[in-house]
């Protein structure tokens, strides 16, 4: 049984480590099961086969793939270069993938998509997603409820569907969700492998990033316990054991 590669781009070791805590978690993986890389940490090695794997998870993280080179932070253009380094190889062999907000916008990108700050961003805690006519026949989906709470919390966004793609699921907030290239390649905007308690973790981590004002931190913390978030993990569970 080949293990799933999962590639975290947190450089704070706290968020990093629940971040994968909760993916093992909504994934019904063992850690035995996964290869974990910080990329934060260390490189993806170049020789990396991704048929290797049974599948490819990439994290959310902090930066941002539509801040310009020149603005960019030195260890997260690194990041941002080594992971669109690995999407020809996902992409042109159609291997599972399941890109968590940040791997959104790598997809997109990598595809010739258009990422950027003008308009989408959603602030941090629940929103509501729509499910597309092709979301309801889409294996992760399908007998799903149509409509349902998901966490969010992203200064970018997707403006448009990116060539070649599969429109699965959207928001009146931010029209792009879920995204699929091929059969087997996906991508969200939301964090579907976050339940309340992870956003709590989170938000006090990343209080001071800019995604909120601080001061607004405990009312996002009980807004986020407040909302029925469920069906994403569920969305994670499908895609581990469809390609586990």
């Amino acid at each position: 049984m080949k293990p799933f590669l999962i590639l975290q781009l947190r450089p704070e070791t706290d968020a990093s480590d629940d971040e994968y805590r909760s993916i093992l978690g909504k994934c019904d993986l063992s850690a035995d099961r996964t290869h974990r890389i910080r990329v934060d940490q260390e490189d993806i090695p170049t020789t990396l086969d991704v048929t290797d794997y049974s599948g490819v998870i990439v994290g959310g993280g902090p930066g941002c793939v539509s801040d310009p080179a020149d603005q960019k932070d030195p260890q997260e253009a690194r990041i941002e270069k080594q992971i669109l380094a690995l999407m020809p190889q996902i992409t042109e062999r159609d291997h599972p993938f399941m890109g968590c907000c940040y791997g959104l916008g790598i997809l997109a990108k990598h595809l010739g998509g258009e990422v950027s700050k003008a308009r989408y961003g959603e602030p941090v805690g629940p929103s509501v997603c729509q499910m597309t006519a092709d979301g309801a026949d889409d294996p992760l989906l399908a007998g799903l409820d149509t409509e349902f709470e998901v966490f969010v919390g992203h200064k970018e966004a997707v403006q448009g569907l990116p060539p070649g793609t599969v429109h699965l699921l959207h928001s009146a907030p931010c029209p792009v969700q879920m995204i699929r290239h091929g059969k087997n390649v996906y991508a969200t905007q939301f964090h579907p492998e976050a339940d309340a308690s992870d956003f709590e973790r989170r938000i006090r981590v990343y209080r001071n990033h800019g995604y909120f004002p601080p001061d607004d931190a405990e009312r996002l913390i009980g807004i986020c316990h407040n909302a029925n978030v469920t069906v994403p993990g569920e969305i994670m569970r499908r895609f581990a054991a469809r390609y586990g």
